[in-house]
């Protein structure tokens, strides 16, 4: 029991740094594929040539050599709508919403434990803009290292070697959450702690957190 205690106490001045994804994790997957097949059915769009066209040019708006505007051209207004452009960023913006549970939780354990917390996301800039003030990640977010402003996403290394740089956190004590297990898994490859959050389970990833000494 002893020992117990003891490891319990050592991880928990181990972690002294929470690396958070936005979309899936801290909020929905703002322009995911069940936002844009809604978008296809609700715009009337033919849902195979969307995706087509997304997967080729959503790359480019995420890293941050696109604007909006012109990423909704290549995808959707390569030809006359009957609907506006405005119209169509107003339900891509609709999509996004926050997880009041998650960031309520991951506050609570920054406070606790004095942790610093660096957003590291793939978004473009208008969608970052956005849901970095509706779910008010300013309240407790220290640094953000997106990828409209890095220059490149993830699974790219170098934004997590950009985001320990930036945080001036040790890999090893440093606990990402991530809702896709491949982006985990590039990161517990710099020798982070790692955590595949699932929004529909927050007690899986409490007890995550629970192992590495993060408890409420």
């Amino acid at each position: 029991m002893a020992g117990s205690r003891r490891r319990r106490s050592k991880n928990a001045r181990m972690i002294e740094a929470l690396f958070l994804d936005v979309g899936g994790v801290l909020g929905t997957n703002g322009w995911g594929r069940d936002s844009r097949k809604l978008a296809c059915q609700k715009f009337n769009l033919e849902e195979a040539e969307v995706d087509e066209r997304h997967r080729m040019t959503f790359d480019a708006y995420e890293i941050g050599k696109l604007t909006l505007p012109q990423y909704l051209e290549r995808t959707i207004f390569y030809q006359p709508r009957d609907f506006s452009q405005q119209d169509f960023i107003d339900f891509m913006i609709s999509r996004s919403q926050p997880y009041a549970d998650m960031i309520e939780f991951v506050s609570a354990i920054k406070k606790k434990y004095g942790l610093k917390i660096t957003i590291v996301s793939n978004e473009g800039r208008e969608l970052t803009l956005h849901r970095v003030e509706h779910f008010r990640l300013k309240d407790f977010v220290d640094s953000f290292v997106f990828s409209c402003f890095a220059r490149f996403r993830k699974p790219d290394p170098d934004i997590f070697t950009l985001a320990l740089n930036i945080s001036l956190h040790q890999a090893e004590r440093t606990l990402y959450v991530d809702d896709r297990a491949l982006f985990v898994e590039v990161a517990q490859g710099f020798g982070m702690q790692g955590c595949v959050h699932d929004h529909k389970n927050l007690d899986a990833t409490r007890q995550v957190f629970a192992k590495n000494g993060l408890t409420l």
